[in-house]
């Protein structure tokens, strides 16, 4: 359970006051469910290095999964605010738990949303939204990370299906897919998306273990040794790498959300432990040094939530641009490291205890600040839309 009442989580701005009900009803829904299944639960999984049970359709049931996904495919059919703001208190647990429920949603549901065929949406969304299916995202390889155009896998045009070969990793939820929604290049050389479910001969997702990261989750491999896909498979609405790219603005706009409430967590820890923790006769609060942390700790999360609000609101109105999604991520996860590693401090060596969340946030940050394009990435996005002039070619 949490170290801190939950009364205190920080709005130092009064940004409640720029939501609707519904999204406080919904951030607090969300709050209470994490507050009682996740945390009694979450150091442990991460300890052992296991997967929270039956996680998916806990996160279906409370509607975690693709919530902006229009009630007709399952989804709740809410906005980019409510999404956010659902990211957020489930990082506020870990980022692990975040992380399968945006691969779910932005990954896998958005592109078979955005860029599928009727039958496809109706086969594949309302399962994933429920939690029945576990949805992969098959885009960075061994080879190519921040590089998507230098993908090798690929797929031959066979007649009546595709030959799928080729290998992805660092996938989230890979061991426990049901289907994954994989990029490829055909002999075209042009990139296409398929889905490709569990059971497809040659078809393997290997675990990736030994992590000091995201340990709460799974994550693995996607391998393909002349995977035969049906042609109903192929997304049909989207050719080259805007599909993939534009699948990633959404878990990156998330992921600026999600971060928050992992920063929120370590500040409200630190505030409530400095209160408590006596030294030389008073409270560890009482001194400047641990006053300055606090001070800036807020700051920052309050300069996160107003850049996060900002952009829910532009993003539901259709004008958020990816270099404004990608200058969101970048902050708030830089912002969120910071302040998991600085609040380790404040608690002294009670702060690499199980009991206390800043190491575990600490180290899922390390995930984050690199998966779904590193912080340099962002930088440099930033600074095409800057100068007009790329710097990655």
């Amino acid at each position: 359970m949490s170290y801190y009442p939950l009364n205190s989580i920080p709005d130092y701005y009064g940004i409640d006051d720029l939501l609707t009900e519904e999204h406080i009803l919904i951030r607090n829904s969300v709050r209470d469910w994490v507050q009682s299944f996740i945390m009694p639960q979450i150091d442990d999984a991460a300890q052992h290095h296991k997967d929270i049970p039956n996680l998916m359709k806990e996160l279906g049931a409370i509607g975690a999964l693709g919530p902006y996904i229009p009630e007709e495919y399952g989804g709740a059919g809410l906005d980019q605010i409510s999404y956010g703001l659902i990211m957020q208190e489930l990082e506020r647990s870990d980022s692990a738990v975040r992380s399968a429920a945006s691969v779910q949603s932005s990954l896998v549901m958005f592109p078979i949303f955005e860029f599928g065929s009727e039958v496809q949406k109706r086969k594949y969304l309302p399962k994933l939204a429920s939690g029945e299916f576990i949805g992969a995202f098959g885009l960075t390889e061994p080879n190519h990370g921040s590089n998507p155009g230098g993908m090798e896998t690929h797929y031959k045009d066979m007649g009546d299906h595709y030959l799928l070969n080729g290998a992805k990793m660092w996938i989230t939820n890979a061991p426990l897919c049901d289907i994954a929604v994989v990029w490829a290049k055909g002999e075209d050389g042009k990139v296409r998306g398929m889905i490709v479910e569990r059971g497809y001969e040659g078809f393997t997702t290997p675990e990736t273990t030994n992590k000091w990261s995201l340990r709460a989750s799974k994550t693995g491999e996607l391998v393909f040794n002349n995977v035969r896909v049906p042609k109903e498979n192929l997304l049909p609405n989207v050719e080259g790498l805007k599909g993939p790219l534009s699948c990633l603005n959404s878990a990156r706009y998330g992921i600026s959300w999600g971060v928050i409430g992992a920063a929120i967590d370590c500040y409200c820890t630190a505030v409530q432990y400095s209160k408590e923790r006596t030294q030389f006769g008073k409270p560890i609060a009482s001194f400047q040094l641990q006053q300055k942390k606090l001070a800036e700790f807020l700051t920052e999360i309050t300069k996160a939530q107003l850049l996060c609000w900002r952009l829910g609101t532009l993003k539901n109105d259709h004008k958020a641009t990816p270099a404004q999604i990608s200058m969101a991520k970048r902050n708030n996860v830089r912002m969120a490291i910071n302040i998991a590693r600085e609040s380790r401090q404040i608690l002294g060596g009670m702060g690499i205890m199980g009991e206390f969340p800043m190491m575990r946030h600490s180290a899922n940050l390390e995930s984050v600040i690199t998966y779904e394009g590193t912080e340099d990435v962002h930088l440099l996005i930033t600074g095409l839309d800057i100068t007009g002039i790329n710097a990655f070619s």
